[in-house]
């Protein structure tokens, strides 16, 4: 990350997932990096989203160090025990759809609230969150996976609405959703992800690179991980 300070210091929230652990590990190697905080629901301090108020307890934890320069949020949730993609209208259910913004809205705007003051003011700082193309409603194509696209709708929204406020206060701040591309991980197994998919090191680097590589202007954008800029 040579775009940020020598010394800087980061977090990996979903570090226990595969992109999560392989971004963390490339900023274990980063020579620059001074440190990597991994959070997840078996860490400590303990971060799960199913339970709310970890977010803040983690984050009054972290507030008594000093400030943070990267956040990367690498959590997600496609299928799960509340059910599978939709592929029609018809196969919608509450439980499924609360589950999806639990875990890819909610969970990731609690953590903006509670962690964005973390980031510092006076030096450039990056927040990247893990979105997903599919999120996108200007290529929306296909149709299906309502879920999951409008989860991931909302959380391109609540990036965008943030970075104008974090613009007044951190004007060095970047806030960027990123979609990955299809990784071979837990959440793209069900679907092929093994074949299909790329490796969790190939997809953390390159988006590192992207978020490297954006500038003040840039925040609040949707970007994919060879550099696009995705359509709202």
């Amino acid at each position: 990350m040579q775009s940020l300070p020598t010394g800087y210091r980061a977090l990996v929230l979903g570090a226990s997932g595969a992109i999560g652990a392989a971004v963390a590990a490339q900023l274990e190697l980063d020579p620059r990096c001074a440190e990597v905080c991994p959070l997840s629901r078996h860490g400590a301090p303990a971060l799960d989203f199913d339970a709310p108020d970890t977010i803040a307890a983690a984050a009054r934890t972290l507030r008594e160090k000093d400030c943070w320069h990267l956040i990367v949020v690498a959590t997600g949730m496609l299928s799960g025990p509340t059910g599978k993609p939709e592929k029609r209208l018809a196969d919608l259910n509450a439980v499924h759809m609360a589950a999806s913004f639990a875990t890819n809205t909610i969970g990731p705007a609690l953590v903006l609230a509670h962690f964005a003051p973390l980031l510092t003011k006076q030096e450039r700082g990056l927040v990247a969150v893990l979105s997903a193309k599919v999120g996108s409603i200007g290529d929306n194509r296909l149709g299906g996976w309502y879920s999951y696209r409008a989860s991931k709708a909302a959380l391109n929204m609540v990036i965008k609405t943030a970075s104008v406020e974090m613009a007044r206060t951190h004007p060095n701040a970047v806030l960027a959703a990123l979609h990955p591309g299809t990784v071979d991980s837990a959440l793209s197994a069900p679907f092929r992800g093994a074949q299909i998919g790329r490796r969790a090191s190939d997809a953390a680097r390159d988006l590192l690179a992207v978020l490297d590589s954006l500038q003040p202007q840039d925040s609040g954008g949707f970007w994919a991980y060879d550099g696009q800029r995705l359509p709202w």
